[in-house]
């Protein structure tokens, strides 16, 4: 069985011959580089990466293809880098690097203090009001940034053949992208007071992602690999430790119609494509809303956020969503359990999570510096051994 085939079984509810796995998919599914580079020494592995972090800003790379391949990851990503062309676009002070994001937030790293980059701007911040500000929102100039996707896209795509391709998003989610945009108290305080700009730039946001999907869509269309598209990443943070960012009726009046647009467009282009959204934290509530709005595929299913049990979510959701993570939690086992309670829980998820299929093993949210080598091929290795059907 193909990695295309696996993943298209597991995704039709249905049980392929192992469990399928994820690494580097997607920017909400793979690796730091410190955290990639120690787990493949530790295995004599090359810890080299692909030439491009695929997001720097935190910090996440992209294994090279031949270790993909010793990995068994079944996922092979195309979309574009969060900083495109971060090589020749960064700037530097010393060993401080600088960049600006797709909305000019400006973003800041120090190799020898920080683990990621810093965001150090606000660029509607500094506004009486977001519903005054709107117009003032930078986006960078369209034709050379698809000209770059474009470029991007030609050589992802050579790699996809037989593996789940999974298309991912340029830039944050709706919410995620506001916060930074605006400032984290303003925009709080903005969902109260002037809504209306909140929703102003909510529609800015869709519509860059609907002209982003386009592009891509339409560059698979005019290369005949349109196909070969398995699933679309999207992603926004609605949730928290403990409940929803803000209060879930606000949600569902101001967030959720507007990715029922951007899903209902989605699967407009491509009928066959599968939803994917990643979404941390305590989000159960809002759960049969997303599904009502056309999401097929939660990542990263946080089961420590209140609300977020395993076997509840596989009990009352599994039939309309696939879990795409929850594999092991990264706040905890993984980070800082011993290598023995790593396999332990990564059995109990599976026992949990695989039956009938509709699971993908990949871990709560990225892997992070501080997850061992040994703790890494520890889950790794209980995957391989216990993930057959």
């Amino acid at each position: 069985m193909t990695s295309k085939e696996r993943i298209r079984k597991a995704i039709h509810h249905t049980e392929p011959d192992r469990v399928p796995y994820d690494l580097g998919g997607t920017t909400v599914t793979s690796i730091t580089k410190n955290a990639y580079r120690s787990a493949m020494k530790f295995r004599g592995l090359s810890p080299e990466y692909q030439v491009q972090e695929v997001d720097p800003v935190s910090q996440i790379v992209t294994p090279t293809e031949e270790n993909l391949v010793y990995l068994g990851s079944d996922t092979r990503r195309i979309g574009a880098q969060r900083i495109p062309e971060y090589g020749q676009r960064k700037k530097r002070d010393g060993k401080i690097e600088f960049v600006t994001d797709f909305y000019g937030c400006d973003w800041r790293w120090d190799p020898e203090k920080d683990l990621y980059f810093n965001q150090i701007s606000y660029p509607l911040e500094k506004y009486d009001t977001l519903s005054e500000s709107v117009q003032f929102l930078y986006r960078p100039d369209w034709n050379d940034y698809l000209e770059i996707l474009r470029r991007d896209l030609a050589s992802q795509m050579k790699t996809t053949e037989g593996y789940c391709c999974l298309a991912d998003r340029h830039v944050a989610g709706l919410t995620e992208n506001s916060l930074r945009i605006r400032g984290y108290e303003k925009w709080y305080m903005d969902t109260v007071i002037d809504p209306a700009g909140v929703e102003a730039l909510l529609d800015i946001i869709v519509e860059d992602k609907i002209r982003y999907w386009d592009a891509v869509i339409d560059w698979a269309v005019q290369h005949n690999c349109q196909d070969q598209i398995d699933v679309i990443a999207e992603c926004d943070d609605l949730g928290s430790q403990s409940s929803t960012i803000i209060d879930p009726d606000t949600l569902r009046q101001m967030i959720i119609p507007r990715f029922r647009l951007l899903f209902g467009h989605l699967k407009k282009r491509l009928p066959r494509v599968k939803l994917f959204m990643h979404s941390c934290g305590a989000i159960r509530t809002i759960l049969p809303d997303l599904i009502d709005a056309g999401l097929d595929i939660l990542n990263p299913v946080q089961y420590t956020a209140t609300g977020m049990e395993l076997a509840g979510l596989k009990r009352d959701f599994g039939k309309d969503l696939v879990f795409w993570g929850g594999g092991i939690d990264t706040q905890t086992t993984l980070n800082n359990g011993t290598p023995g309670e790593v396999r332990e829980v990564v059995k109990k998820v599976l026992d949990i999570m695989a039956p009938g299929g509709g699971f993908v093993f990949a871990p709560v949210h990225n892997i992070q510096d501080d997850v061992s080598p040994e703790n890494f091929w520890a889950m790794w290795e209980t995957l391989q051994e216990y993930g057959k059907y």
